[in-house]
């Protein structure tokens, strides 16, 4: 014979760890002032060789010009699972026919809650942003080997536009 109560009680222990559970406390927010520190913390992960002071002040003037935007997803009050960067681009994009145009500069969501929609939810803000300031296309970029970020923007309607391979050389 099932104890009702000791099922409700192990299903009740389960959800507490249970990836699902962060999808019913999400939400995505704007990064002002007071979250900004997590933005900066969480693109660290992303750009380990960004420094944080100039992260931090990169994002203060851009969020202040109006020139670009950050999102965050917050789990629970304090926590942060992920993050979407964008900007506004006015110059010639591979791929984009339309002036203004948003660029996702940066998308990233934290290992243990991939899989679960949040790098969707994190660019439907993206794309809500740039439809209010009159763009009508995206663009963004990815390296070769990040086929992780291929897939994704394969999967969200992103159609690839162009590869290129980058060269430099030191003048004597």
């Amino acid at each position: 014979m099932i104890n009702f109560i000791g099922i409700r009680i192990e299903l009740l222990n389960f959800m507490d760890t249970h990836p699902s559970r962060i999808m019913l406390e999400t939400r995505i927010l704007s990064v002002t002032p007071d979250n900004i520190q997590a933005l900066v913390e969480l693109s660290l992960e992303l750009w380990p060789d960004a420094e944080a002071a100039e992260e931090r002040d990169f994002w203060i003037k851009t969020l202040a010009s109006g020139s670009g935007a950050a999102f965050l997803c917050e789990t629970a009050p304090g926590h942060y699972a992920g993050f979407a960067t964008v900007s506004l681009r006015t110059d010639p994009l591979e791929g984009i026919s339309s002036q203004p145009a948003g660029y996702l500069e940066g998308i990233y969501v934290v290992e243990a809650c991939r899989r679960l929609g949040i790098g969707k939810m994190l660019l439907a803000a993206v794309e809500d942003w740039c439809r209010q300031k009159g763009c009508r296309e995206m663009g963004s970029d990815t390296e070769l080997q990040n086929r992780d970020s291929q897939f994704f923007h394969a999967h969200s309607g992103f159609e690839e536009a162009n590869r290129i391979v980058c060269y430099r050389k030191t003048l004597q």
